[in-house]
């Protein structure tokens, strides 16, 4: 349910780009310092995005470098380091490790549970720094597991599940903006929800899982669904646009207004080819 909060990389100037891959890599890093090596296997870029917000809004001090790595041996990377990098590289571990127990449980996965188990002896330590955040990701994977068993007909109830988790990932700090960051999280998880739902819609259709789409009883319509998205892309830049933000900017911009849509009709035109 990850992956989709991308840029689209050709329309960024080379700063844009070195900027966001450091931020990238300066996750990478601090996964591997505050969770180890095999937890790096779960970075996803929705978390770039997030720490790039957070260091637009709050502007924090930054720590940088250039080095390369086990995933990069040759060539030297640049990366950036503060407490929103730091912040987005736990929870990008906690959300892994849910997606990979998903993985697991649905699937039968063998990878998935070997990955889970490897990231699980770093949970207690982020719950102790998260406990909000973390409570928030259980409490609504739990939920969801339930509307997923009773076959909820309903898109709008798992979406908004997956958007309570989203928007308390936003917020790091109970101040001006936390209202704000709040709804824009909210709106932004459940339309990777209904994203996710819709791309997925012959695949869970063939094996039997749980679609928000086919308990509705809705066939299959491309364009009634990016409407959807749309209304709830619409009301995430809403709140987006509320915020003080100059450092970044462009770069967010290209995220949530290009990026994601780029993402996604690659993503459907992929899905149309095997249809």
């Amino acid at each position: 349910m990850f992956g989709y909060v991308t840029a689209s990389m050709r329309e960024l100037t080379k700063e844009q780009q070195r900027r966001y891959g450091a931020v990238y890599c300066g996750i990478c890093r601090r996964i591997r310092e505050q969770s180890g090596q095999l937890a790096r296997l779960g970075l996803s870029y929705d978390m770039a995005f997030l720490a790039v917000l957070l260091m637009s809004l709050y502007e924090p001090e930054e720590l940088g470098g250039k080095n390369s790595c086990a995933l990069h041996p040759i060539t030297r990377r640049d990366w950036i380091d503060n407490d929103f990098v730091r912040y987005a590289a736990d929870m990008n571990v906690a959300l892994a490790y849910y997606n990979c127990l998903d993985d697991w449980q649905d699937d039968g996965k063998r990878s998935a549970k070997w990955l889970a188990e490897s990231y699980k002896k770093h949970l207690p330590d982020i719950e102790d720094r998260w406990p909000r955040q973390c409570q928030t990701i259980c409490s609504s994977i739990a939920a969801l597991s339930e509307l997923e068993k009773t076959g909820c007909p309903n898109p709008d109830e798992p979406a908004g599940v997956f958007g309570t988790l989203m928007g308390e990932l936003f917020v790091v700090r109970e101040d001006l903006w936390s209202d704000t960051l709040r709804k824009m999280g909210n709106a932004l998880g459940r339309f990777i929800y209904l994203l996710d739902a819709e791309l997925d819609y012959d695949k869970d259709q063939s094996k039997g899982k749980y679609n928000p789409f086919l308990a509705k009883g809705e066939a299959k319509d491309w364009t009634r669904w990016e409407d959807y998205l749309v209304l709830t892309m619409g009301r995430c830049t809403a709140e987006f646009e509320k915020l003080p933000l100059v450092q970044d900017k462009a770069l967010l911009d290209n995220i949530l207004y290009s990026g994601v849509w780029v993402n996604y009709r690659r993503k459907r035109k992929e899905e149309e080819r095997h249809d």
